[in-house]
């Protein structure tokens, strides 16, 4: 057929390593602390304790969760040990900080177990483009983990690619 349109990209060997394919569809919910502390500053110990056991933990069901303290106050390392522990059996997974912070612990657990050998020897492009709102931090991780085994590493789509790495031969 004269004409005929041909995707080259598609008929490459061009593996794409494309951080959608990992965004979990789970939600992100914070959680502030301050609400259960007096005038949002004191942790009165007892108090703190019942507001814990009589909250409905059942938002965070299957959520990762940001743990936070909005307020100044100075609080023991335990108190955010304790809110962990009403959330673990409901929470997807609980991180100290805020959604942002979120993010980056989410993608560095996901990348973490991601198998890199199917990227060995291959020119290996990091897609840019992406619906979901991707960390820079898990650009930085997911290039630092292909050099390992990428003969090269680019960056943005086919059409446009950054050359980021190049093994020497």
């Amino acid at each position: 057929m004269e004409g005929e349109i041909v995707n080259k990209v598609a008929n490459s060997a061009l593996m794409v390593f494309d951080m959608e394919d990992l965004y979990p569809s789970n939600p992100r919910l914070e959680l502030d602390i301050a609400q259960w502390l007096y005038e949002g500053f004191i942790l009165r110990e007892k108090d703190f304790r019942a507001h814990l056991k009589d909250f409905d933990w059942s938002t965070y069901t299957d959520a990762y969760v940001a743990l936070y303290c909005s307020t100044d106050a100075i609080l023991p390392a335990w108190a955010f040990m304790l809110v962990t522990s009403y959330l673990q059996p409901v929470a997807k997974k609980v991180y100290l900080g805020d959604k942002k912070a979120l993010e980056r612990a989410i993608f560095q657990d996901l990348l973490e177990e991601v198998d890199y050998s199917i990227y060995d020897g291959k020119a290996t492009i990091i897609k840019g483009c992406s619906k979901h709102d991707i960390p820079e931090e898990a650009y930085i991780l997911s290039t630092q983990k292909l050099m390992k085994h990428a003969r090269s590493v680019m960056f943005g789509e086919a059409c446009s690619a950054v050359p980021i790495f190049k093994k020497k031969v």
